[in-house]
C-alpha cells in the first residue's frame, strides 16, 4: 500500500471549515466533569430527602392538629370552626413546598441518570443501556432493506445509534437516524460541524433538556400532531365566534334573572337556541374535539423544550437559523404550544360531571372547538417548522455529547474533488467507535486515483470484517457531520454501499448467494449516483465455486471502478488476489496475519501490505485432532 501522505504533501485543496481540528479535552476532562456534577446532584438528592422527611412530618402533625380542632369545634363546640382555617392554610402551604421538593428531587435523580449514562459511554459500559432505534431496524434487513444499516450496526443493541442518541423526542430520534442513513452535502456537514463544536461544551443546556417533561425517554409523537395541525379547518361559520360567547353571557344573565326574579322563560329561550346550535353542529364538534384530543402527547415536554431553546444564545449560523425557526409571525413556538396544551386540558375537562351540566348553557364544547380551530388557523402551518427545528437541534446535541465525551475524535476534513473525479478517502489511525478503547486496534486506509480498490486477505477472525465496518462506520459518521474515531480522516463526499452481513432467507425463499448478488446489483446501481460510492464487500461471492467466484469478482470490481467508485474487498480465497482483469495500479493487496501458538490462533489485527503468505488452517485442524 502506498505510504501515508503528510499535510504538506497533500495535493488536494481542502474545503475551508472548522473541520480537521482535534478538540482537546477540558482541564479536568469529560469524565472528571461528569463525576463532579454527579456528586453535586447526589448531595442535592440527600438534601431533598431530608426536606422530604421533614415536610412529611410537618404535614402529619398538621393533619393531627386539624383533626383535633375539628373534633373540638364540630363535636364538642369548644372553639369556633373558623380556627380550622389556620392549620388548613398551613397544611396547604406546606403541601405546595413539599411538592416542589419532590419535583426537584425527581429532576436531580434524572440528572444523576444522565451523567451515569455519560460515564458509561466514556468507560465503554454503554451497550444495552441507551436508545437503540429498534423501530428503525427494519430498514436494514432483506433485499429491499437499507444498503448498509444492518452491515454497519447502525441500529440495535450496541449500535451506532445507541452510542450517539440522547434525543428526548421521537422527531429528534428520526432526525439522527436520517443523518446516519443518508450522506449530507458538504455545506450541510460543515454547518453541522460548526454547530456541534459550539454545543460541545454546553453541558448546562444538555442537562436542562434531559430533565424536562414528566418522564424520561423519547416523547412527543409528531405524526399525529402534524396531521391535525395541517388539516383543513372544519368549522367555517365566522358568526359563531361572536355568537357563542354572547349566548353564554345571556345564559348566565337570564339564569341570574330566574334566580332573583323567578322569570324562567328568558333562560329557557336562550337554552333552546344554544341546544339547537349544538345539536346541529354535533358531528363537526365531535370530529374537531376528538381529533384534538387524540392528536397530542407530551405537549408539555415540547413546550418546555422550545422555551429552553428559545432562551439560549448561539453564535454558530446553523444554530441561529434553527432558533429563528422556532418563532413565526412574531409568535414563539413555546408559547403557542403551551396555549395548545391548555386548550387540550379544557377539551379533556368535558368528561367532568360539572362541565357536562354546564356544557350547553356555556356553549362549552362549541367554544372549545372554535378555540381549537382558531389555533390551527393561526399556527397550523408553523408546527412543522417548530418540530423540524427541535429535531435538528436534538440531533446536533447528540453529536455534541459524543464530541465532548470523546475529545480525541476529530472532525473529518473534506477535500475538493480532484480533476479526474476519483473520490478520495485517506484515514490515519482509524478505529471502530463501537469497540472498547482497550480492544480497539487502529489501522490506516488510503483510497484515491492511485489505489481504487483494497483487496484484504486473511483467515477468518483475523479482523477483515471489522476493518470494513471501521472504514464504513467512520465514513457514515463523517457524512452525518459527526467527529470520527481516527487520528485524522480526509475525504471527498462519499456514500456507502456494503455487503457484509448478508444471509439466506427461509421466508423469502432465497439462498445466501442469491441474496448477495441481489445486494451487489443494488450497490452497482448506487455507483451511478452522486456522491461517489465507497463499496465494502466481505468474502465476495463465497456461495459459488472458485472459478466462477474469480471471474464474477473481476467483473463486479471492474464495473464498480468504471462507474467511479472506490472500495475494499476482503477474502480468505487467495485465488482472488491474482485477479488480472483490472488496470495496473487499480487494486492493492493487503492482509491480516495470524499465528498458531500452542494450538491456538493468535491475531494482532494489524493491516499489512501484500498478500498473506501463510495459512494456518490445516495446522489448526490437526491441533484439535482432525486427521487431515
Amino acid at each position: 500500500m502506498p505510504r501515508a501522505v503528510s499535510a504538506e504533501e497533500n495535493k488536494y485543496p481542502e474545503v475551508s471549515s472548522t473541520s480537521g481540528v482535534s478538540v482537546t479535552s477540558e482541564e479536568n476532562g469529560p469524565a472528571e466533569e461528569y463525576r463532579r456534577r454527579l456528586d453535586a446532584r447526589r448531595l442535592e438528592i440527600r438534601r431533598f430527602d431530608k426536606l422530604h422527611i421533614r415536610y412529611g412530618n410537618v404535614r402529619l402533625l398538621l393533619a393531627v392538629v386539624i383533626a383535633a380542632q375539628a373534633w373540638c369545634a364540630l363535636r364538642l363546640h369548644l372553639i369556633s370552626p373558623w380556627w380550622l382555617t389556620v392549620p388548613v392554610a398551613a397544611f396547604a402551604v406546606v403541601a405546595v413546598y413539599h411538592a416542589r421538593v419532590l419535583r426537584a428531587r425527581g429532576c436531580a435523580l434524572r440528572v444523576v441518570e444522565v451523567y451515569q449514562r455519560g460515564l458509561a459511554r466514556i468507560e465503554d459500559r454503554w451497550m444495552g443501556g441507551g436508545q437503540q432505534g429498534e423501530r428503525f431496524r427494519g430498514l436494514g434487513h432483506g433485499d429491499s432493506g437499507h444498503i448498509y444499516a444492518a452491515d454497519l450496526d447502525v441500529f440495535g443493541v450496541g449500535s451506532l445509534f445507541e452510542l450517539l442518541s440522547t434525543a428526548r423526542t421521537r422527531m429528534g430520534e428520526d432526525a439522527l437516524a436520517a443523518w446516519l442513513l443518508s450522506p449530507a452535502p458538504v455545506e450541510e456537514i460543515l454547518g453541522r460541524q460548526g454547530a456541534v463544536a459550539e454545543l460541545r461544551g454546553n453541558l448546562d443546556l444538555r442537562e436542562d433538556l434531559a430533565v424536562l417533561g414528566k418522564e424520561a425517554g423519547a416523547g412527543v409523537h409528531p405524526e399525529a400532531l402534524l396531521r391535525w395541525a395541517e388539516a383543513p379547518v372544519e368549522i367555517r361559520q365566522r358568526w359563531l365566534r361572536w355568537l357563542a360567547p354572547v349566548l353564554a353571557l345571556l345564559a348566565i344573565g337570564t339564569a341570574v334573572v330566574w334566580a332573583v326574579g323567578g322569570m324562567v322563560l328568558p333562560f329557557l329561550i336562550v337554552l333552546i337556541v344554544e341546544g339547537s346550535i349544538s345539536y346541529g353542529m354535533r358531528k363537526r364538534l365531535d370530529a374537531v374535539l376528538s381529533a384534538t384530543e387524540g392528536a397530542f402527547e407530551n405537549l408539555d415536554l415540547l413546550s418546555t423544550l422550545l422555551a429552553r431553546l428559545e432562551r439560549e444564545k448561539f453564535r454558530a449560523p446553523r444554530l441561529q437559523s434553527i432558533q429563528q425557526a422556532l418563532t413565526s409571525h412574531n409568535q414563539k413556538g413555546s408559547q403557542a404550544i403551551a396555549r395548545l396544551r391548555t386548550l387540550v386540558d379544557f377539551i379533556d375537562s368535558r368528561d367532568n360531571l360539572f362541565v357536562k351540566v354546564l356544557d350547553v348553557p356555556l356553549m362549552y364544547s362549541v367554544q372549545a372547538a372554535l378555540a381549537s380551530e382558531d389555533w390551527r388557523a393561526r399556527h397550523g402551518r408553523a408546527v412543522r417548522g417548530w418540530l423540524t427545528a427541535t429535531a435538528e437541534m436534538e440531533a446536533l446535541l447528540s453529536l455534541a455529547a459524543y464530541h465532548y465525551e470523546h475529545p480525541g475524535d476529530p472532525f473529518p476534513e473534506f477535500l475538493a474533488e480532484s480533476s479526474d473525479g476519483v473520490p478520495i478517502l485517506h484515514g490515519e489511525g482509524l478505529g471502530h467507535p463501537l469497540l472498547p478503547a482497550a480492544q480497539c486496534v487502529r489501522n490506516d486506509v488510503r483510497l484515491d486515483a492511485e489505489t481504487r480498490v483494497l483487496l484484504v486477505s486473511g483467515s477468518n477472525m483475523s479482523g477483515k470484517s471489522t476493518y470494513l465496518r471501521t472504514v464504513g462506520t467512520n465514513t457514515v459518521m463523517a457524512m452525518a457531520g459527526a467527529p470520527v474515531r481516527a487520528r485524522r480522516l480526509r475525504l471527498t463526499p462519499l456514500q456507502v454501499g456494503a455487503s457484509i452481513q448478508v444471509n439466506d432467507s427461509l421466508q423469502e425463499g432465497s439462498s445466501r448467494f442469491y441474496a448477495e448478488i441481489t445486494r451487489l446489483r443494488r450497490i452497482y446501481d448506487l455507483a451511478a449516483k452522486r456522491p461517489p460510492l465507497l463499496f465494502l464487500l466481505d468474502e465476495l461471492l463465497q456461495g459459488t465455486n472458485s472459478n466462477d467466484r474469480r471471474i464474477g469478482a473481476e467483473g463486479v470490481l471492474r464495473g464498480l471502478v468504471e462507474r467511479g467508485a472506490v472500495g475494499i474487498l476482503t477474502t480468505h480465497d487467495l485465488a482472488l488476489t491474482e485477479m488480472g482483469g483490472l488496470q495496473q495500479g487499480v487494486l492493492w493487496n493487503m492482509h491480516f496475519q495470524d499465528d498458531l501458538e500452542e494450538g491456538r490462533m493468535r491475531f494482532d489485527f494489524l493491516l499489512r501490505e501484500g498478500i498473506i503468505t501463510k495459512s494456518n488452517g490445516l495446522a489448526l485442524m490437526r491441533s484439535i485432532g482432525l486427521k487431515v
